[in-house]
């Protein structure tokens, strides 16, 4: 039997050492004890025995498995270095063995690693420095306390001379003491209790925790769950919580008693309609409106876009066409339709006997929302609040067009016409009644038909929104026959 002695700091360097010696003399696991420095010696590992005469090994393991042996050497857990060396030992036969959740060895092995990330995670939430500064200084000076559940002081180190790089700290555990100066971090393994670290500050600290302490939010088990009683000792306001607590529920009376009445829930289309009035006046018609848009700042789209980009067509239209929004070139010629969605629509149109300029056209809504990469404006989808800001110029455009039927292209559209966005390719191809009052035939905005990464089923999808297009021209045809190309 193997007895390796490791010592309290180097331990995960120790432990890779002696590993490696163990596993090219052929050592199985359950022929090694690993003991820390100062433990207990074992019942069944007291001597060390001679290594046994087996042929030399080379072993080699993943890249992801050091990391993970470096955290199991910081645990306190049973059996975690023995855990570790089993686990060298099969990787070293199957690389991919901690890809296996289900193995028993690595769910262990990942559970005690979770354990050590979370306990590293509160020692940086939780270490409070005090300042300790003498006059004459030149780095300002601080001290700390902290207990570990685990041997994380080697493994945490690195992040606080990182953050606290511009100053001179000692953190100091039970069993390790940090000390960072001048820029040079060192370590200690030295006993230590907790010293008296109250100041001046703490006061304040507390001071400012009860004001900000917000009890109608309260949920004590979360609190608790985030900041666990064993750290209470350290921390200056811990001391409040209790009395806070008490407290919370009256404190939300005094706040529900001194907050303003809320109005009903109704109102909020009130104070849309409200709002949507604000819009700009304008006179003479579709020019007017137009000329009213380009000082459009109803929502933040106004600020990136080149401008505004109105409709086009005769001012009486039988069909308006609603798009979703400009796209890039678009927005820098300040016409609908202009860009390759545009051309497509067109081609598809004439191909369906739809004659584009005779209809009225335009975007729910009229600023072009983007997104930079590089050198290329990124088209992004409108929001809805988005669409409800510009819904107050559609309005406008559909009153002066007086148009008989409506086509929708795009979520969007459907969404400023119906109130509804949602599963347009479900409802392509139906007529709907709009929040004006008059029908909306609604399809797939032809930027859709772009996107299509497979050629025939992009040829699918034209034919069907070239049938679209027919559909309209059909409910169009009587008494409008210029809607008919060539009329």
């Amino acid at each position: 039997m193997q007895t390796v002695t490791l010592p309290r700091l180097g331990t995960f360097e120790a432990w890779r050492k002696a590993a490696r010696g163990l596993v090219a003399a052929g050592v199985r696991g359950d022929e090694v004890t690993w003991q820390m420095e100062g433990d207990a010696a074992s019942l069944f590992g007291g001597v060390t025995a001679p290594l046994p005469g087996r042929a030399a090994r080379q072993v080699t393991v993943p890249k992801d498995f050091p990391p993970l042996a470096k955290l199991l050497c910081a645990s306190r857990a049973a059996g975690a270095f023995d855990l570790a060396y089993r686990l060298l030992l099969r990787v070293s036969e199957r690389p991919g063995l901690l890809r296996n959740r289900a193995d028993a060895d690595v769910a262990k092995a990942e559970e005690l690693a979770k354990n050590i990330r979370r306990d590293m995670h509160k020692m940086k939430a939780f270490v409070r420095f005090r300042e300790v500064t003498p006059e004459a200084a030149a780095r300002r000076q601080f001290v700390s306390w902290f207990e570990p559940d685990h041997r994380i002081e080697e493994l945490i180190a690195g992040f606080f001379a990182r953050r606290f790089g511009d100053m001179d700290w000692v953190i100091v555990t039970p069993e390790v003491t940090t000390r960072f100066e001048d820029g040079s971090i060192t370590q200690e393994a030295v006993a230590s209790e907790r010293p008296d670290l109250t100041d001046e500050t703490e006061a304040l600290w507390r001071t400012y925790y009860a004001n900000i302490f917000n009890p109608a939010r309260l949920k004590i088990k979360s609190m608790q769950a985030e900041m666990p009683k064993k750290y209470w000792k350290n921390l200056p306001e811990a001391e409040l919580i209790p009395g806070l607590i008490a407290k919370a529920e009256a404190r939300v009376a005094e706040m529900r008693e001194a907050a303003p009445s809320l109005p009903p829930l109704r109102a909020a289309r009130v104070l849309e309609r409200l709002h949507d009035t604000e819009a700009p006046q304008f006179c003479g018609g579709m020019e007017g409106l137009s000329a009213a848009l380009k000082g459009c700042a109803r929502c933040p789209l106004a600020g990136p876009a080149t401008q505004a980009v109105p409709g086009e067509g005769p001012e009486r239209a039988a069909l308006m066409i609603v798009g979703e929004q400009p796209g890039d070139q678009e927005d820098l010629a300040g016409r609908p339709f202009v860009g390759p969605a545009g051309q497509l629509f067109d081609r598809l149109a004439a191909e369906a006997g739809l004659d584009r300029q005779a209809a009225y056209v335009t975007n729910a809504v009229k600023h072009f929302k983007f997104e930079v990469r590089g050198k290329r404006r990124i088209h992004q989808s409108p929001s809805a609040s988005e669409v409800s800001h510009c819904r107050w110029w559609l309005e406008q455009e559909i009153a002066l067009v007086q148009p008989r039927l409506i086509l929708a292209l795009g979520a969007s559209a459907a969404l400023a016409l119906t109130g509804d966005g949602k599963g347009i390719t479900r409802r392509r191809g139906r007529v709907e009644t709009g929040l004006h009052g008059g029908p909306v035939f609604l399809s797939l905005h032809p930027a859709a038909l772009l996107r299509q990464p497979d050629e025939r089923l992009a040829r699918r999808q034209e034919d069907l929104f070239r049938h679209d297009l027919s559909q309209v021209t059909e409910m169009l045809g009587g008494e409008d026959k210029p809607m008919r190309a060539g009329r």
